[in-house]
């Protein structure tokens, strides 16, 4: 007969706990992997809670990105603002529904460049202003909240915050449209920014009907915020050189990025399938021509030189011919630095490109200055 001491039998007892312990797990993990079991256990009910987390994970949604190259068309539910076009598109599923002409800001105070994110819309919001010297101007305090409604509230009506400290938001005249006309926000008219709200809150499922959003705006000093039944990107581009169904438009470059180059118009030549080297030499000098008006810093264009002349009458008849061109010539320079945009027809290219403006809104202005120049390829 063998005799175990008390510390023999407490060792073999923890012992044979660890080897039931140890089969008890192994059977778990084997039912984990050969599926459930054919009469029910808690170990199904732990498999089931193990894995949902996972699926949960797997089935996330995607962070948005930026659309890669130029002239990008979006092909899901998106915002795409073009700072030196002074437009921005809503689109959704990959079909433009409508066009604005807006406000940017100021080059002192200019709009971000990259991916944003829209997620709410603010009905009548407050407003804190920042401790930047231009609030000076406005007789508020840094810091001091503005209530909905006042007449020291510059934000109007709706705004939609995109990422601080950018918003697009109403409150702007419509003279500001179409030009500089804030501190690093898209500015809008009051009658684009509720059809803005309209049109962004159906393209991104948002529970939110036009008898809510009159009742909302009805009541000036009651702040309301709407979340969008979606997660809406909203792309600050800055593209110069655009291709638009078949025209090549060369805006202004707004804030002197240096954009407006040979290098960058072959680049969106070849993002639309097309190279520049197929131009007749007349395209070439007005595209040229237009890449310069539209630099920050256009070079001034040599004036028509005096044509020579063999006697007295001859040369007072060129003179006034000459002064004649070389007044046309400086009006015309003039000109071309006030314009924004400059636009070509390439009749070869008809139907390629971004989408052309769908339902501008223009805020109900005078369309921006343009100079339309007509060219079709030299056979």
């Amino acid at each position: 007969m063998i005799r175990l001491n008390s510390k023999t039998l407490f060792a073999l007892v923890a012992l044979a706990g660890l080897l039931a312990a140890c089969s008890r797990r192994a059977n778990v993990s084997q039912a984990a992997v050969a599926g459930p079991s054919p009469s029910p256990a808690i170990v199904d009910t732990e498999t089931v809670a193990i894995a949902v987390p996972a699926q949960a994970s797997i089935a996330k949604e995607a962070e948005p990105t930026m659309l890669s190259g130029p002239n990008a068309v979006p092909t899901d539910t998106r915002i795409v603002v073009n700072i030196p076009a002074f437009r921005m598109d809503v689109f959704a599923n990959g079909s433009l529904v409508k066009s604005y002409k807006i406000g940017i800001g100021y080059p002192q105070f200019p709009l971000p460049q990259g991916l944003r994110k829209a997620e709410t819309i603010i009905f009548n919001p407050t407003w804190t202003p920042p401790d930047s010297p231009w609030v000076n101007t406005m007789n508020v305090t840094p810091g001091e909240v503005i209530r909905a409604g006042s007449k020291q509230n510059p934000l109007g009506p709706i705004k939609i915050p995109i990422g601080s400290p950018s918003l697009i938001h109403g409150g702007k005249p419509l003279a500001k449209i179409g030009t500089f006309a804030s501190h690093g926000c898209i500015g809008m008219t009051n009658d684009q920014v509720k059809d803005f709200a309209k049109i962004l809150a159906q393209a991104a499922h948002a529970d939110l009907t036009e008898e809510t959003m009159s009742a909302y705006l009805k009541k000036r000093t009651t702040t309301r915020t709407v979340k969008l039944g979606e997660l809406v990107p909203v792309e600050l581009r800055y593209e110069t050189i655009v291709f638009e169904e078949g025209k090549l438009h060369i805006y202004r470059d707004v804030y002197d990025q240096n954009t407006n180059t040979e290098e960058n118009l072959r680049a969106v030549f070849a993002a639309n399938g097309a190279r520049f080297d197929t131009l007749g030499e007349e395209e070439k000098t007005k595209v040229a021509e237009a890449l310069n008006a539209m630099s920050r810093h256009p070079k001034r264009q040599p004036m028509p030189k005096a044509t020579p002349a063999n006697d007295a009458l001859q040369t007072s008849a060129n003179t006034s011919v000459n002064a004649a061109d070389r007044k046309a010539e400086a009006e015309r320079q003039k000109k071309l630095r006030n314009q924004k945009e400059f636009v070509i027809e390439l009749v070869e290219l008809a139907g390629r490109g971004y989408p052309a403006p769908v339902n501008l809104d223009s805020g109900t202005g005078p369309p921006a200055n343009t100079i339309v120049s007509a060219a079709s390829k030299t056979p």
